[in-house]
């Protein structure tokens, strides 16, 4: 009885090493389908605006967020029906839904994205998926600091 408990114990190594991998990787495939966990790592600085004649916060990207940019990325939220919004093909994507957004004071500037898409993408309540290209806007405070650019819905 002992030789088969002990033959048995690195099959069963083998099965939780297996078991841990496969859900180390289940993990990096959730990160890699939705990065607004990534697009939060960004700071703010006041600085005066002289057009406004007050201080705004300007963002200060990481280095994380800077190796973003150019890339596609995808992301997981909701379109935001806004007073801009100019069409099914520009419009506002945010992590949450209109009633938790940024818009309505519930989340920071770094939960939304201004999306232009090639293809119109109709309305819905529902989270979808979409992919783009990112842009940063760091200096431009009449636009959102990200931008995602020749999106295509994914679901």
């Amino acid at each position: 009885m002992h030789k088969f408990i002990k033959h048995q114990r690195p099959n069963a190594i083998k099965f939780i090493a297996m078991i841990f991998f496969l859900g180390l990787f289940s993990l990096l495939d959730i990160s890699a389908q939705n990065m607004w966990p990534a697009l939060a790592k960004v700071t703010y600085k006041k600085e005066y605006d002289e057009l406004l004649g007050i201080k705004v916060d300007k963002p200060i990207f990481s280095k994380d967020v800077k190796a973003l940019e150019g890339k596609t990325i995808q992301l997981r939220g909701y379109i935001i029906p806004t007073d801009g919004f100019k069409s099914h093909s520009e419009f506002v994507f945010s992590a949450f839904p209109y009633a938790s957004c940024f818009f309505c004071g519930k989340a920071g500037p770094e939960t939304v994205v201004e999306v232009k898409s090639n293809k119109p993408i109709p309305y819905t309540s529902e989270s979808i998926s979409i992919e783009g290209i990112l842009k940063l806007n760091g200096t431009d405070i009449n636009r959102l600091m990200y931008l995602l650019e020749n999106v295509r819905k994914l679901d």
